[in-house]
């Protein structure tokens, strides 16, 4: 028996370009990707912060240390420029595995550049 769990995340990217005439997926920063440990053609679920729309698609490098995150193709009705997307990918875990597992996740700030980890007045994550 395997189980899912979330393996990596961006949190809260911010949409910087659209492409509906492009063949599909969201184009990300190959650093940002890195960090995350995200696959290029990996699939990945986004969540759109801004409106609730989710919806799934791949994941393809842009130009490193530009911090692009660009919706293609059908994905760029699913949001618009500006819009904070959260990008997850999942993998499958045996249960000795998930017990020891933890995502990467990579909190990015106003500019897609990582920032720390966002904190309420209580001290846990917002």
């Amino acid at each position: 028996m395997t189980v899912t769990l979330l393996r990596a995340k961006l949190h809260r990217i911010r949409v910087t370009e659209a492409c509906l005439d492009y063949v599909g997926s969201l184009t990300v920063d190959a650093d940002l990707m890195d960090a995350a440990d995200l696959y290029p053609h990996e699939k990945i679920l986004c969540a759109d912060v801004e409106n609730g729309a989710r919806f799934e698609t791949y994941v393809i490098p842009g130009p490193r240390g530009s911090r692009v995150c660009c919706l293609n193709g059908a994905a760029a009705h699913q949001g618009k420029i500006g819009d904070r997307l959260i990008v997850m990918a999942f993998g499958q875990f045996t249960p000795e595995e998930a017990a020891a597992h933890a995502p990467r996740v990579v909190f990015l700030d106003e500019r897609n550049n990582p920032a720390p980890q966002p904190q309420t007045s209580a001290g846990t994550p917002k």
